[in-house]
């Protein structure tokens, strides 16, 4: 069906079940916070490659968060809770802890409890303590510009939900960046979900397996522009370019109201940039149990 010009494919978006965790990040001022959470969530792009999706959730005004400082929530998301507790401990421990000011807490509220503090407070080197505020216990760690304050566990949930995604086409690459830039805006409003890639876009879609032995993925070739003609390719002649959005999401709710705000976003303005079709990545429904319509999400 065409939507203020642009084909939109009856076609559906194919998700898959996972463990999805979060910390608050806070720190003195929000720039600091920031890059904290910045390089925490870096090199957290796709599960199979990096261990773990993380990104931004949204910037916290100092009512938001524990002690009343700016804080950033970041969102991590894995295979399972204990892969999960593996990427956490180590992007804490070499991301959040080194950075000045700064202070970690718990970031999902879950039965589901996972370990935060329990492996950076080693590097107290005996000198950490502990205090117990209510039901939470925090560690205080000396560090050279004061302490490093970090909730001892966080929440996590395992109903979370990986690789919800928009496949945007155009006839003008400029133009088609602009408005999957405008679509991951959109995106960053909905709550509890994350775009992991580069500005939240990839250019190198991926198709499952590979012509070479130990390859678990590579490139999308019926997508590429300047394989038309040499693969069955899903192009027309006037596209030259293709971007895709992936999300992640604690619920399977937020990950399709993303992609509801995002579809509407290329649909407001990706006609008028060159943008021609939209259409999103599935396996046939064979392999995520998550499937989301792109028909159910227009505007």
């Amino acid at each position: 069906m065409k939507v203020n010009g642009i084909l939109i494919d009856d076609t559906f978006a194919e998700a898959f079940g996972m463990a999805g965790t979060g910390v608050i990040i806070t720190a003195d001022t929000m720039k600091w916070a920031r890059i904290a959470a910045t390089t925490m969530a870096g090199f957290g792009t796709s599960v199979i490659g990096a261990g773990a999706e993380v990104g931004i959730d949204r910037e916290l005004k100092p009512e938001e968060t524990p002690d009343g400082r700016p804080g950033v929530r970041v969102l991590l998301f894995g295979f399972s809770p204990e892969a999960a507790t593996s990427q956490l401990k180590t992007r804490v421990g070499q991301c959040v802890l080194t950075s000045p000011g700064s202070a970690c807490y718990a970031g999902v509220e879950s039965d589901k409890r996972i370990g935060l503090g329990q492996g950076p407070r080693f590097f107290g080197d005996g000198f950490q303590t502990a205090k117990r505020l209510g039901k939470k216990r925090y560690w205080r760690v000396p560090v050279m510009d004061g302490e490093f304050v970090i909730e001892e566990t966080t929440g996590v949930v395992t109903d979370a939900v990986g690789g919800g995604n928009l496949i945007i086409l155009g006839n003008d690459r400029a133009g088609l960046l602009t408005t999957a830039e405008a679509a991951v805006d959109a995106i960053g409003g909905v709550p509890d979900v994350i775009t992991p890639f580069p500005g939240g876009i990839v250019r190198s879609g991926s198709k499952v397996g590979s012509k070479y032995k130990g390859a678990v993925a590579s490139t999308n070739d019926a997508f590429c522009p300047t394989l038309r003609g040499r693969v069955k390719s899903e192009l027309s002649p006037d596209t030259v370019a293709v971007l895709e959005i992936v999300i992640d999401g604690l619920t399977s709710k937020s990950v399709a109201d993303a992609m509801r705000v995002g579809l509407k976003a290329v649909i407001d303005t990706g006609a008028a940039k060159g943008v021609t079709r939209v259409t999103a990545g599935n396996y046939g429904g064979k392999l995520g149990q998550h499937h989301y319509k792109l028909r159910e999400l227009l505007p």
